[in-house]
């Protein structure tokens, strides 16, 4: 592989890329009254310990107090008991709001220090360390009894201090988080900074991985021992990160194959350390490499921009002993097509074995739409399995596309949408589509880049809609057996429901 001569980044679309970077009046609120006295525990993202699920919205472009695009974090507690507005100029959490940071660019949530309550790692890519620009950084905010962020001081990840290596200009650590737990029962973050430059070779990335309740902390990249491939300028190693048990795989979007430059590829590591001191790589593979894939790797196809990954139990197993991924291919030409996007299904045995499960894009037989230029099917994923003790099916395993880009109109221009397929099957056979003024309950618009944010749980998908009309800002909750245009179950708007009003992109990220 090379990756010479390349231009310093390949956004998707100069509109999906300006529509991203917006500004906007933003708001803060109080700490509502604590809603338990111990943490109950065995709930997934319950930050104050209370039994019952919270739910995490981040607007990385809010204004908070006079710092445009400082960002913030929404958390809504379950059963209605208020809204909490998480940022750097609150109590417990170090640092301060600054111009540009995007506090909230990325979210993970997992019990990092196994109290029972939740605990939110949020990646602020775009943080600067001391006088290093864009060096990034990432804030893990304890949940307690007392609420998010109202017990234990919070602790950052920056280079040079948690982190390895040196602090930059445009690291970009934060710019991608997953969190896990192993197989052994270690809380595991995930920590990536695509913009590392690693012996000169500019935007090459780094991965780092924090283990353990006492925060241990290896650094690794593409040249480290036994990792696929070799590290080159561009590659924009750590871009996307997935996690779930004791597997966590790495997009490359920028990677390049053979002569194929951003083709991209991804690359899979255990959750254990091996002796040479870094997760143990798993595999690695593109699309060129994918067996029984109907494509092979192509420049600009920026393969690995996002990934999903469930769990999965085959009818072989008593228990999920597997997974499933879905690899997004945004950049995908099909036949005269440009950047229609496209997206890749696997299966990965317990040892790491992978199976090439299928070819979706909005050409493939019975899938709802048609495949046009600029649609960029696949720039975000997410997936669940709604029934995890069952064996999988296609209509437990279900994975939800963004395409941002769509438009069905010349009037909206970048308008979006979101489309649900059966991750096991034929995609044709059970898939819906949702869209601005058909299910989305917004007036279409151009630039609403519909799609752009998702977020999944066992019973819901949701559904951020961060740009567009001020009006239409919100998150959409539906089920994963949404047919095309149904209404959403609930929704969640600034302004609304102990929500300040006010945004600058609510909903970029809903976890």
């Amino acid at each position: 592989m090379s990756g010479t001569g390349r231009p310093r980044r390949r956004l998707a679309a100069g509109a999906l890329a300006a529509a991203c970077l917006a500004l906007g009046p933003g708001a803060v609120a109080g700490q509502p009254a604590a809603a338990a006295e111990t943490c109950a525990g065995g709930v997934e993202s319950d930050f104050n310990g209370d039994g019952l699920r919270d739910m995490v919205i981040a607007d990385p472009q809010a204004t908070v107090e006079g710092m445009a695009a400082a960002g913030q974090v929404h958390v809504v507690l379950g059963g209605g008991k208020g809204t909490v507005q998480v940022h750097q100029s609150m109590p417990n959490v170090s640092d301060g709001a600054e111009p540009g940071d995007q506090f909230g660019f990325s979210l993970a949530v997992y019990d990092a220090n196994l109290d029972g309550c939740s605990d939110l790692a949020v990646g602020i890519p775009y943080e600067d360390v001391g006088e290093v620009p864009d060096a990034g950084l990432v804030h893990l905010i304890y949940g307690s009894p007392l609420g998010i962020g109202q017990g234990t001081p919070d602790k950052g990840f920056r280079q040079g201090a948690a982190l390895a290596e040196t602090a930059e200009p445009e690291d970009r650590v934060g710019y991608a988080v997953a969190a896990t737990r192993s197989a052994t029962g270690v809380p595991y973050l995930v920590i990536g900074a695509p913009g590392e430059d690693v012996s000169g070779r500019t935007d090459s990335g780094l991965v780092s991985a924090v283990y353990g309740t006492d925060f241990r902390a290896v650094s690794f990249d593409q040249d480290s021992p036994g990792v696929w491939e070799e590290r080159e300028a561009y590659d924009e190693f750590g871009s996307a990160i997935v996690a779930s048990g004791g597997f966590f795989v790495v997009g490359v979007p920028g990677e390049s194959v053979d002569t194929d430059q951003s083709a991209g590829v991804v690359m899979a590591f255990r959750t254990s350390i091996n002796t040479d001191g870094i997760p143990a790589p798993s595999f690695g593979m593109g699309q060129l490499r994918a067996a029984g894939s109907e494509k092979s790797a192509e420049t600009g196809d920026r393969y690995g921009t996002s990934m999903a990954f469930v769990p999965y139990r085959p009818s072989t197993a008593s228990s999920p002993s597997e997974y499933l991924l879905a690899v997004g291919v945004p950049g995908e030409d099909l036949a005269d097509v440009m950047d229609a996007g496209a997206v890749q299904t696997y299966q990965i045995s317990a040892t790491g074995g992978v199976t090439h499960l299928g070819w979706i894009d909005q050409n493939t037989a019975d899938v709802e739409g048609e495949a046009e230029p600029g649609d960029f099917f696949g720039q975000t994923l997410t997936a669940t399995n709604t029934d995890p003790a069952s064996v999988g099916t296609a209509a437990t395993m279900r994975l939800a596309v963004g395409v941002p880009g769509e438009e069905s109109t010349e009037e909206h221009v970048d308008k979006g949408g979101v489309q649900i397929f059966p991750f096991l099957g034929a995609p044709g056979a059970s898939d819906a589509w949702l869209e601005p003024g058909a299910g989305i309950p917004s007036p279409p618009a151009s630039r609403q880049l519909a799609g752009v944010s998702l977020g999944a749980t066992r019973t819901d998908l949701f559904v951020g809609m961060p740009y567009g009309p001020a009006e239409g800002h919100a998150v959409h909750a539906f089920p994963w057996n949404a047919t095309t245009g149904q209404a959403p179950t609930r929704t969640w708007q600034p302004g609304q429901d102990g929500i300040p009003a006010g945004d600058g992109a609510f909903g970029a990220v809903v976890r």
